[in-house]
């Protein structure tokens, strides 16, 4: 416990001093490097998921979602176009799937340096509609291990939720869900299919 308190007091200290004299692509890649840093070595309880929705702030009723989000998903298309970044509309949410092998380095929780702009572009919409809330959420493969791959989604999750939320998207918006190889999109016999399997998926969800 000590070691975690100890760790999140001195990735803050290294935060604020990036932040007061680097450029955003500099400041990016400090963040992340610390982040990354926090997420994946000696916090104890990297296996876990770190985040979980706090208290609503402001609400949406009746016809004000469908606009709300209509607006949110009009702008994330816009500014991750050729990003690698699919945005889908499922109802009044909307999901965005990142690919991990654009995101991570195999077997990896790191997010890559190049994925930071991406990331930047992400929080930069979620952080103009406060009134929704974001579930990140790791998929793997099948190789490997089944407990080592639910480890490592929820790790990589734990990785996107804490970079966004170093770009000013409040915590308590933020829930984390490590669901490993057992919500495959694609066969898990082929590479190109694994590939898919890879990914993180951010939903994005009103609240009502």
């Amino acid at each position: 416990m000590k070691k975690t308190l100890l760790a999140i007091t001195l990735s803050s200290l290294i935060i604020s001093g990036c932040a007061s004299n680097a450029n955003n692509a500099q400041k990016g890649a400090g963040i992340g490097a610390v982040l990354g840093a926090l997420v994946g070595k000696g916090t104890g309880d990297n296996d876990k998921s770190r985040y979980v929705w706090g208290a609503a702030l402001g609400a949406l009723a009746g016809g004000a979602i469908g606009n709300y989000m209509d607006n949110q998903e009009e702008e994330f298309r816009d500014e991750l176009a050729q990003s690698g970044v699919e945005v889908y509309r499922e109802g009044d949410s909307i999901r965005l799937a990142i690919p991990g092998n654009i995101t991570f380095e195999t077997g990896k929780a790191s997010i890559v340096t190049n994925f930071y702009p991406v990331l930047n572009d992400v929080a930069k919409v979620i952080n103009r509609y406060e009134k929704t809330r974001l579930s990140v959420e790791g998929h793997t493969d099948s190789v490997g291990d089944a407990a080592y791959n639910q480890q490592l989604s929820i790790q990589r999750a734990n990785s996107v939720a804490a970079y966004l939320e170093s770009n000013g998207v409040a915590t308590s918006r933020l829930q984390t869900l490590g669901f490993g190889e057992s919500q495959p999109i694609a066969t898990n016999d082929t590479a190109s299919g694994r590939q898919q399997n890879r990914r993180v998926e951010l939903r994005i969800i009103p609240v009502q």
